[in-house]
């Protein structure tokens, strides 16, 4: 799904260019960092400004989610594959009108028509969607995990297949990786009220939690 803004930093960063290979897999939510390819189209495409600026033997700086645990800045990835991640969102009616969310996905990847990567790097109150976390393991950001508590430390997976996905410290994805990136704070629904959950007429029933409540709080150094 996506990351959720609830009482961001403000002013994001918008201008990077995203390394071709991840930048349409984002969900939203990963930590993600910069790095540099060579500048030819032919490495890594990109839009005639992203060309603008040079490093060392001639790279330019992307941003990717392969992230090691010394990689500096550390910041969000605000893109994603469902809801305003993309770029109608979803459907809400479908059949007789019975689809109020998790409808089919309308439009591409936000990333697509840019390249471009959409960054929040300044400490504050963020959401990110579960499918977007590491939720591989028991002990990762998952309703079940019944280690984790409110102000739990937040990291995130190393450089992998789910690289810069949120996962608490000590999780087995986190490998040993005890960069505290944010705090968590709760576990909360879509929030969505068009048909009565079922947590609202029988005390037993459990609800359905979607997204992740945290602090983002990165190191700087």
């Amino acid at each position: 799904m996506a990351l959720k803004l609830l009482q961001p930093g403000t002013q994001p960063l918008g201008q990077f260019d995203g390394k071709d290979a991840e930048v349409l897999t984002l969900k939203g939510g990963e930590i993600v960092t910069f790095t540099s390819v060579l500048a030819t189209a032919a490495t890594d495409a990109a839009a005639a400004d992203s060309f603008d600026g040079y490093v060392y033997q001639a790279k330019r700086v992307v941003v990717t989610r392969t992230v090691a645990t010394s990689d500096r800045p550390l910041m969000l990835a605000d893109d994603g594959i469902a809801g305003y991640g993309t770029l109608f969102g979803t459907v809400v009616g479908g059949t007789v009108g019975q689809v109020s969310t998790g409808g089919t996905v309308l439009g591409p990847h936000t990333a697509t028509g840019s390249g471009k990567v959409t960054l929040w790097e300044k400490p504050g109150l963020y959401a990110v969607s579960l499918d977007a976390c590491d939720t591989t393991f028991a002990d990762g950001l998952v309703p079940t995990n019944t280690t984790l508590a409110t102000g739990a430390g937040l990291t995130f997976v190393p450089a992998s297949a789910s690289g810069g996905q949120l996962t608490p410290v000590g999780s087995t994805a986190a490998a040993g990786n005890t960069v505290v990136v944010g705090r968590f704070v709760d576990f909360e629904t879509n929030g969505s009220l068009v048909n009565t959950p079922n947590r609202l007429v029988s005390s037993l029933a459990t609800p359905t939690y979607s997204f992740a409540v945290f602090y983002f709080n990165p190191p700087s150094a």
